[in-house]
This record gives C-alpha cells, sequence and structure tokens, in this order.
C-alpha cells in the first residue's frame, strides 16, 4: 500500500493516496517515510495541523538519524510559527543529524541572528563550506552580510568607529566560502548607511555624504517581494534615511509616506503565483500562505515608514503584529529595537 499510495498521490489522487498510507501504517508503524508522505499530504491537503505534525514527529523519533526528516519538521515548526527558541532548543537536541545539511544549519544561523548573538551567528558562518542549492539563493550571503552590519551598528553605539567601518568594508565582499557571489546590482544601502554614520561620527563629512549618496541609490517604489532579489522594504527605508541624512527632509518623508501609503493599499491583497517559478526565498515542503506573507510584507513597510518618520509607537505596533504572525523576522525585530537616537548617530 505504500507504493501504490505514493503512485496515486503523483497522479493527485490526494484522497486514495492518504487512504493507501494511512493502511501501510497501519501494517507497518515503524516506517518514518509513511509517516513524513501523510504528514505533507495531511498539512498540504487536508489542512490538517494537529495531524501533520504528530506524524513528523512519530517519523522523526523512529529515525532521528535522518537530516532530511529533521530539516522538514523544522520547517514545520516554523511553519507553525513556533517561538525561534523553541526551534533552537530542538536544532541543539539534534545537532549532529542538523549540522549535515546546509538548509538547517542556516536555519540555526538565523536563529541565533534573531536572537541577537551575531558573533556566534558569523563564527558559525565562517567556518562552513556552503554549496548553492535550489531556493537555497542569498541565505548564507543574507545571514553573513545581517551578522556583520548589526555588529558594526553595536560598534557604532560603542563609539568604535573604525572597527564598524572594517566591518561595513568586510561586508560588500562575499569570501568563498558562502558558495556564491554576489549579485550585480545588489543593494547594500544600508551597509552604505551604517558606513556614512561612522564618517560622520569621525568628523569625515566628506566621506560621510559620499555613503549617504550611495545609500540613497536603488529602486524607491514599494512593491511585493516574492524573490530572494526583489527590492526589499528596509532598502528603501535606508534610502530614506539617508536623504535626511543630505539635508532632503523632504524627499526622505515621501519615501517613508510612500512605504505607509503602499501597506494600506495592498495589505488585503489576495497572492498568487500562477506560474512556474525559481528563486522562492524558501523550499516549500509545506504550501506557504501567500496571503499572510503578504500581510506580513505590508504590516513591516508600514512599520518602516512609521520609523522613518520618527512615529515610533504606531512603528513599534506594526512591528509586533508582523512578530505575532512570523515569529522570526528579521527585520521586525531590529528595527523594533532600533533607537530612533541610532537614527542620528
Amino acid at each position: 500500500p505504500y507504493y501504490l499510495g505514493n503512485l496515486f498521490y503523483d497522479k493527485r489522487q490526494y484522497d486514495d493516496a492518504i487512504a493507501y498510507w494511512e493502511l501501510s501504517a497501519e501494517l507497518d508503524g515503524q516506517f518514518p517515510t509513511t509517516l513524513r508522505n501523510l504528514g505533507i499530504a495531511y498539512f498540504n491537503k487536508r489542512n490538517d495541523e494537529h495531524k501533520a505534525l504528530a506524524c513528523f514527529e512519530k517519523a522523526f523519533a523512529l529515525d532521528p538519524s535522518d537530516d532530511r526528516l529533521c530539516m522538514e519538521l523544522h520547517q514545520l515548526y516554523k511553519r507553525l510559527n513556533r517561538s525561534p527558541e523553541e526551534r533552537k532548543a530542538f536544532l541543539e537536541a539534534n545537532l549532529n543529524t542538523a549540522l549535515e545539511r546546509d538548509d538547517i544549519y542556516l536555519e540555526w544561523v538565523s536563529i541565533h541572528n534573531f536572537l541577537g548573538e551575531y558573533d556566534k551567528a558569523l563564527d558559525m558562518i565562517t567556518k562552513r563550506q556552503f554549496h548553492p542549492w535550489e531556493g537555497g539563493e542569498g541565505k548564507a550571503s543574507g545571514q553573513y552580510v545581517f551578522s556583520l552590519v548589526e555588529i558594526a551598528k553595536e560598534r557604532i553605539q560603542a563609539l568604535d568607529f573604525a572597527g564598524a567601518i572594517e566591518l561595513l568594508t568586510r561586508a560588500q565582499t562575499y569570501p568563498y566560502n558562502l558558495g556564491e557571489g554576489k549579485l550585480f546590482g545588489a543593494q547594500e544601502n544600508e551597509i552604505f548607511y551604517w558606513l556614512g554614520c561612522a564618517y560622520e561620527a569621525l568628523n569625515d563629512i566628506d566621506t560621510a555624504n559620499s555613503y549617504f549618496i550611495k545609500a540613497t541609490e536603488g529602486l524607491d517604489e514599494p512593491s511585493a517581494a516574492v524573490f530572494y532579489n526583489d527590492q526589499q522594504p528596509d532598502k528603501i527605508f535606508y534610502q530614506g534615511l539617508a536623504w535626511d541624512k543630505l539635508g532632503r527632509q523632504d524627499k526622505a518623508a515621501s519615501i517613508f509616506t510612500k512605504l505607509i501609503s503602499y501597506s494600506g493599499q495592498h495589505l488585503n491583497d489576495n497572492i498568487k503565483i500562477d506560474y512556474f517559478a525559481v528563486s522562492l526565498p524558501n523550499l516549500l515542503i509545506f504550501e506557504d500562505d501567500l496571503d499572510i506573507r503578504n500581510k506580513v510584507h505590508c504590516l513591516f513597510m508600514k512599520g518602516l515608514g512609521h520609523l522613518g518618520l520618527d512615529e515610533t509607537e504606531a512603528a513599534e505596533q506594526s512591528f509586533s503584529k508582523v512578530l505575532e504572525l512570523d515569529s522570526e523576522h528579521l527585520g521586525a525585530k531590529i528595527h523594533s529595537i532600533m533607537p530612533i537616537q541610532q537614527k542620528k548617530v
């Protein structure tokens, strides 16, 4: 019955597939793959989160050395919005298995970054050789840059401006071990903005302004961000901050207002991807709710707009809503704790 379940699932006869896999599990409840397949079918075709989770947890308990099962169970925890702390504990309890795959290793790195353990995250990234995979584009480099920028911001707060400059300069070059190069035209607005702040603090105004000018470059029209190389709203946010530093408060206010306006217009959009697409941000084992993802995107954008306008209470409300829907949203986390004074270093 296990093989019949596979056949019927391939032919999109999902009810028959589930029935045969259930029969297979009754006959032999010790075969993890049957339970794993049932878990995917329950989640994606029956919208039954509880049965899906029970199947996956039992499957992984039967074979805790299966690195793919470990990755998929963690993805299910993440899809169910389990807290980063809870998922970190799961990965650390199954560390040997988690270390086998780049994708789940980077999930572990991301959790460290989310929890503010930037030095630990950077150390984890620099000591591993990553390999490219479909759906993983930009993940290793994204965590690498994020770690360096956040450590640099800490250096700025500690008045170690030279140290911050070194880290931000380093963030512009991807080391070989990341397994991917930097895309042509990659937007690095946050890097240039913080470089400008560091040089401004050193009273090197000409160099500071040159970086602020670079930080204003790029598209400044908000849009949906479905693929990993789409324009992200925080890039636009740092454009606005840079314009403010250059004395163009009118331009900055216009950018921040556009972020808020876009959010209001598109918060409740019905999102569909009705064509074959590569480079989606995640390996989609479990069907994603694109409407919720869009809501998260718009709320984050709204929070950034309010933060740029110094409307900190409204910004915090938006970021809190983002974190309710996505408990490991790095952007909402770092900007919700970004002191307004930090923009004016």
